[in-house]
């Protein structure tokens, strides 16, 4: 089930790959984020020393949880370490970045699906616009036959 999603990525990037990574989260990230609050448009994907973070993803606060909540420490991304070295490569190639799509659950875990990217120019965004208006139009065509 998709918790949280960033569709804007799809149109803004050229999808090069995709990694499925597991999250470390504390408890009221949890249930923030089963009741679909939190925000992906911000967020992006940092790799330090070997480990993969998600930096400034932000997730409300638990309202009925008790102590301290430091709703800006960047979650670890929990990814096998043969796809960390993938993505470090890929991120040395000029005009790639790295950023979230989705949050969803996968069983009882929470998920994070990540791409690699390439940023598309603006006149790649209006021929992308073009033609799904193409494919809707078609496909309205063949509807009505």
């Amino acid at each position: 089930m998709i918790l949280l999603e960033n569709k804007r990525l799809q149109f803004d990037y050229e999808i090069i790959d995709t990694f499925e990574a597991g999250m470390y989260l504390e408890g009221w990230e949890v249930k923030s984020l089963r009741a679909k609050h939190g925000n992906l448009k911000s967020a992006w994907v940092k790799i330090i020393n070997g480990e993969v973070f998600l930096e400034n993803f932000q997730i409300p606060p638990w309202p009925y949880a008790s102590g301290v909540q430091d709703r800006d420490r960047p979650k670890k991304l929990l990814l096998k370490k043969n796809e960390i070295e993938k993505i470090q490569t890929k991120l040395n190639e000029k005009g790639r970045t790295v950023a979230p799509t989705k949050i969803f659950t996968s069983k009882r875990h929470i998920k994070c699906e990540i791409i690699i990217g390439k940023g598309r120019k603006k006149y790649e965004k209006r021929q992308v616009l073009k033609e799904r208006s193409m494919d809707k139009e078609a496909r309205k065509a063949l509807k009505n036959h």
